[in-house]
């Protein structure tokens, strides 16, 4: 967490391997995605990481299936869940054909959930995964991150999120490009700075 143009999603660009550090190397599940071409990144980030991105990257002219099909396509191993099945967690069962345009903000935060689970990540970053969602909706894309969290699952979130906060189990602050490590006693806190 952090104000406005402290750096938190030039952070997660960088360790998506979407920008390079201007110092020092990223490693994802052991592997350096870092100062690596383009291609061998994109192969990497289809191996190891999900995004979920504000913007939610979902393409307009897919179904909400076959967006959650091309992670798993690209990871290039059979996909460890079926799309239709990740869709079902996420509440879109009935909303597998629709298209992008069709879905509701809270579908929408859900479908980009989806795909961001889509290829099992071992890292799965995500930029204000709740900042427009209801209480509801909130609380399911939460969930249903902590769940990927206990199953081993690396989980960033750039948040202004009160909840967000409250469920983290740990909060770095950033502010002008530095991080502040704001561990578990100091955890309330940092919650209460989220504004």
């Amino acid at each position: 967490m952090g104000p406005s143009g402290a750096g938190k999603s030039t952070l997660l660009a960088c360790l998506a391997g979407l920008d390079e550090p201007s110092g020092g190397e990223v490693r994802v599940d052991g592997v350096r995605i870092s100062h690596r071409p383009e291609t061998e990144r994109a192969r990497l980030r289809a191996r190891h990481i999900g995004v979920l991105l504000q913007s939610r990257n979902l393409l307009p002219h897919l179904s909400v299936r076959d967006i959650v099909r091309l992670p798993q396509r690209a990871r290039g191993r059979r996909a460890p869940v079926p799309a239709g099945e990740l869709l079902a967690r996420v509440g879109l069962a009935d909303r597998a054909h629709a298209l992008p345009r069709q879905l509701s903000g809270g579908e929408l935060a859900r479908a980009g959930l989806a795909v961001a689970l889509a290829n099992a990540p071992a890292v799965l970053l995500a930029d204000e995964p709740t900042g427009e969602l209801d209480g509801e909706t909130e609380q399911l894309v939460l969930s249903m991150l902590r769940e990927r969290a206990a199953q081993g699952c690396a989980v960033l979130i750039v948040t202004h999120s009160r909840e967000a906060v409250r469920i983290a189990d740990r909060v770095i602050t950033l502010t002008d490009g530095k991080a502040t490590d704001a561990r578990r006693q100091d955890h309330e806190e940092a919650r209460d700075a989220v504004g």
